[in-house]
């Protein structure tokens, strides 16, 4: 199973990541970062595929997934 992890300081709260991810593995979590955006968290129980789609996505580069 893949393992997501977000640096959540420069996560900007857009979503796509979450609209992206084909296993709902991403949701916007209660962590507030130094910018005021609630960051994206990943729940790992719900079984990344590691399709890295979200990493993709994303455009501040926030997101590696690794296999």
């Amino acid at each position: 199973m893949a393992e997501v992890e977000i640096n959540k300081d420069y996560c900007k709260s857009c979503k796509l990541c979450v609209n992206v991810c084909p296993k709902h593995v991403l949701f916007v979590g209660k962590y507030t970062n130094k910018m005021g955006y609630d960051a994206v968290e990943a729940d790992e129980t719900k079984g990344c595929i590691g399709c890295k789609m979200c990493a993709t996505m994303c455009p501040e580069g926030a997101i590696e997934v690794y296999k």
